[in-house]
């Protein structure tokens, strides 16, 4: 094997250098595969001595598995033809006993280039010691050994810190070039914060006292840059017991610390995700079974009415009561909307109207110490949107804006036309355009958190205040209604959240204009089949519908109705639930239109989806109904069956 010359003071220190390694085994390895030199450190985790190891095939420490899958000759094949083998796997002491271990092969080559041997270094994991591995060897062997190393910078120190040796993973972590570094202190690694506190000089006495001295932080590289590095220092003494210098070993885990980083913010993304379902599944829940109790409710006072037609204080009480009763089929409509478990569909909506109308909710969500100011011009535009999803949404923009203003101020809610020309406006079609706007005169946001503001889960409120969805939420419905969102904002001058949503053809809705009354259909009598697992639901349905005329047989459950249906041949229309146990009403109107194809179902219930693959054409009412809502039914299921 070649040989190569260097001063005796290098030699030694490199010598001095590997036998002071004893949590790491380094040795070298020819280009057959044996064992060349055997450090301390491959002694004492693997059991060998030197002379019983050396010239010894290197694949005796994989299991009898390993070996014949041709493990080993494949690590030397892969160092040679990629530069570096690692990986980690079980491996055989010399007492038959295993360890889990890491590996690194890298290839030994001569100033030519060609390839003259292998280094490899084996980590104990099993006693998750954070340690260096060097090697046993010659003096020009153990040099080579070091300079081979990439992965770890492994450097000698004096006893006063200053760099006396450098190998090639050193400069590629570092960046320093040899004659750049040797003969610096190795405190100029250091951040100036752990420098400011000692931490290099602590770091030495620590190894010089204890034998070791193990940490992990943040290091400085030529460039300024900062890298996380686990770092290891041991104390090198001569023959005496003389402390001569240490030996360092320091590994860049910037990569590790950033995946960790990714995985916490995968983590706590889905945390929220998860929360958001939860929230959705249980709002969904509560808004149907509050449905069913508003249903029962208002068609019982609709009914009741009927019958107080002589007593005007009872009517205004009932009127209370139904106007009441609608406020929270109101606010279950909004629910079911957050659960998205209703149909969302666009129509013209008055922007000043439906403030109007959310006024004293606007009120009492902000509380005494937020002031109002609304401000619409005369002649505005409808537009055509999702009225849930725009109440919604303003509903989060004034929560925001509160939220921004803990010591009180003002909100002010605008609304103005905009026409945008072709190539005025990213991401909106040239036409006619209504802006919403929020504007409060909080603490604002700088360029920052600005940026990210509408980011999903990204929020600056406390933890447990706050999901990070609602300006995402106000985003998505402005893109899906063909317009936009926007916030503008800046430290100490508040914040301007504006939706802009597409005009509604024709124009401007009249205030004046009196909303047209649509008189209740009449339709002959019938026999209605109504089928509900709500018992005060059902009661009043069939009340309902026994009050227009009709002959009605009511069922608890599908399966029971569906025994109803097949004994009754004079059925002429079915009201059903949908969310039923043992059977949803989709599935029981599948079942019966295949025996008796012309009886109409309407599909009455909170919910506006049907099951994904349902090709039935069912008639949807939705819950809580009126007994005009439910004569509107019943008129159109009858025309569309006949």
């Amino acid at each position: 094997m070649r040989r190569w010359t260097e001063s005796r003071p290098e030699a030694d220190r490199y010598r001095l250098l590997i036998d002071a390694i004893t949590d790491y085994a380094i040795y070298m390895i020819d280009l057959d595969g044996r064992v060349v030199n055997w450090n301390a450190g491959a002694q004492r985790f693997k059991g060998y001595a030197a002379e019983e190891i050396i010239g010894e095939h290197f694949s005796r420490f994989y299991r009898q598995q390993e070996r014949d899958e041709g493990l080993p000759e494949r690590a030397l094949r892969t160092a040679a033809l990629e530069g570096k083998f690692e990986a980690e796997g079980w491996r055989v002491r010399k007492d038959g006993t295993t360890f889990w271990a890491h590996v690194v092969i890298d290839p030994i080559r001569d100033e030519q280039g060609e390839l003259i041997g292998y280094a490899k270094i084996t980590r104990d994991l099993s006693e998750r010691a954070e340690a260096a591995s060097m090697l046993k060897s010659s003096e020009e062997q153990f040099r080579l050994l070091v300079q081979s190393v990439t992965d770890y910078a492994i450097y000698m120190l004096d006893p006063k810190g200053m760099v006396s040796s450098w190998n090639t993973g050193a400069q590629r972590i570092k960046g320093y070039l040899p004659p750049e570094i040797i003969g610096e202190h190795f405190s100029r690694f250091y951040t100036p914060e752990d420098r400011a506190r000692g931490e290099p000089l602590r770091a030495l006495q620590t190894a010089e006292r204890d034998g070791r001295f193990v940490k992990e932080g943040w290091r400085i590289r030529k460039d300024g840059t900062r890298f996380w590095a686990s770092v290891v220092i041991d104390p090198v003494r001569n023959d005496m017991g003389v402390l001569v210098g240490f030996a360092k070993i320091t590994r860049d885990l910037t990569e590790r610390e950033q995946s960790q980083r990714e995985l916490e913010h995968a983590r706590e993304a889905l945390f929220q995700s998860q929360k958001m379902e939860a929230i959705g599944q249980l709002t969904g829940g509560v808004a149907h079974d509050f449905n069913n109790l508003l249903m029962a409710t208002l068609s019982s006072l609709e009914l009741l009415r009927k019958r107080l037609l002589d007593d005007p204080q009872a009517l205004r009480l009932l009127d209370n009561a139904v106007a009441g009763a609608q406020r929270g089929a109101t606010l279950t409509q909004r629910m079911l909307a957050f659960a998205r478990r209703q149909d969302l569909k666009p129509e013209r909506i008055e922007v000043p109207m439906l403030v109007q109308n959310m006024a004293d909710l606007i009120r009492r969500s902000l509380g005494p110490s937020i002031a109002i100011d609304i401000r619409f011009p005369l002649d505005l535009d409808a537009v055509t949107a999702d009225v849930n999803q725009i109440e919604m949404a303003l509903l989060n923009l004034v929560v925001n804006a509160r939220d921004a203003m803990p010591d009180g101020g003002s909100i002010t809610i605008a609304a103005e036309a905009k026409v945008v020309a072709p190539g005025t406006e990213d991401r909106l079609k040239p036409g006619r355009y209504v802006r919403l706007s929020v504007i409060d005169d909080g603490a604002g946001m700088d360029a920052e958190t600005l940026e990210h503001a509408m980011e999903p889960f990204f929020t600056t409120k406390g933890v447990g205040k706050g999901t990070g969805l609602g300006l995402s939420m106000v985003h998505g419905l402005a893109e899906q209604s063909g317009g936009r969102f926007s916030l503008t904002s800046a430290p100490g001058e508040g914040t301007t959240a504006a939706v802009w949503l597409p005009a509604a053809e024709g124009g401007r809705i009249s205030e004046k204009e009196p909303p047209a009354m649509t008189p209740v259909p009449h339709t002959r009598a019938l026999t209605v089949l109504v089928v509900d697992d709500d018992s005060l639901v059902l009661m009043n349905t069939a009340a309902l519908l026994e009050d227009l005329g009709h002959r009605v047989l009511d069922a608890i459950s599908a399966d029971d109705a569906l025994e109803i249906f097949r004994r009754e041949p004079d059925i002429d229309l079915v009201v059903t639930d949908q969310a039923m146990p043992n059977m949803t009403g989709v599935r029981f109107a599948e079942i019966a239109m295949e025996e008796r194809p012309g009886v109409p179902f309407i599909l009455a219930t909170g919910y506006g989806e049907l099951p994904p693959g349902s090709s039935t054409a069912l008639l949807k009412l939705r819950k809580p109904f009126t007994q005009a809502d439910l004569a509107h039914a019943v008129a159109e299921a009858c025309a569309t069956g006949s």
